[in-house]
């Protein structure tokens, strides 16, 4: 019986720590587009080890995370890794500052980049943000929800059924 508690505590544990994690929407209901201003959506996050940013764009647009130089001057002919699925996810699995620019011809430069500061999941940090002017969004898709909200919903689910397994086993 005390080995059932034991393997049903480290069951909880293991699925609620992994959940803590939070999932950013990149731009929010804007998306990754033209038009929004990154260091402005930035200003109010702290990101982690373990986080996971979500790209949501149209076609013509392209993820690609690239080194500090090409960063500051907008090539992507270097890149670390580079998507144009429409949606991308990116998994934040190192501390430091990852960035990301649309490889797209001006898009970067128009302001169409992201640096993110990434703290250990255990230490908090400033993101790391970019200078741009803050032009209006274009809105010409449906709003998509920001993530972050349902990680927390899911969190939730799996700690109750952790609770409830534990309970299970002890009585």
């Amino acid at each position: 019986m005390a080995l059932a508690r034991v393997v049903c505590a480290m069951l909880v544990l293991y699925c609620v720590v992994p959940s803590l994690a939070t999932v950013y929407t990149v731009g929010d209901t804007s998306g990754w587009t033209t038009g929004v201003d990154y260091s402005t959506w930035t200003s109010d996050k702290t990101f982690a080890v373990g986080d996971t940013l979500v790209f949501n764009y149209g076609g013509g647009h392209t993820v690609d995370e690239v080194s500090s130089g090409d960063y500051s001057s907008c090539s992507a002919a270097n890149s670390i890794n580079s998507d144009s699925s429409g949606a991308t996810s990116v998994s934040l699995k190192k501390a430091g500052t990852h960035y990301f620019i649309c490889g797209a011809l001006g898009h970067c430069s128009g302001g169409m980049k992201l640096a993110v500061t990434v703290g250990s999941s255990t230490e908090t940090t400033t993101p790391s943000t970019t200078t741009t002017a803050t032009p209006t969004p274009k809105t010409t898709s449906p709003a998509k929800t920001d993530s972050s909200s349902s990680t927390i919903s899911s969190s939730m689910a799996v700690l109750l059924i952790g609770v409830t397994l534990f309970k299970m086993f002890l009585f």
